[in-house]
């Protein structure tokens, strides 16, 4: 079955880094799209980048260009998401996400709090 498993996050102070991890399994992931959403508390799940099969590919939300970067490692079956220069309004749960056959599938997510 699919599984995607997220870590890295963590409390960080405004304009701190962090780098998420997600560890996929049970499909084949050289070959779809992976993608990193977040819900902050209170608002609807929000997508903030994309990486196609290749990694030669990418999309972001407005709110994180230029600070966010995504990548995957197809030899290891995992897709990071890089933040740096983080704001108190990147606070939010991340969800890794891949996208298998007009099925979501999701990780349990991990908490990102950035704060003084």
């Amino acid at each position: 079955q699919v599984q995607l498993v997220e870590s890295g996050g963590g409390l960080v102070q405004p304009g701190g880094s962090l780098r998420l991890s997600c560890a996929a399994s049970g499909f084949t992931f050289s070959s779809y799209v992976m993608s990193w959403y977040r819900q902050a508390p209170g608002k609807e799940r929000e997508l903030v980048a994309r990486i196609v099969a290749t990694g030669g590919s990418t999309n972001y939300a407005d709110s994180v260009k230029g600070r966010f970067t995504i990548s995957r490692d197809n030899a290891k079956n995992t897709v990071y998401l890089q933040m740096n220069s983080l704001k108190p309004e990147d606070t939010a749960v991340y969800y890794c996400n891949a996208y298998i056959w007009w099925n979501n599938y999701w990780g349990q997510g991990t908490q990102v709090t950035v704060s003084s």
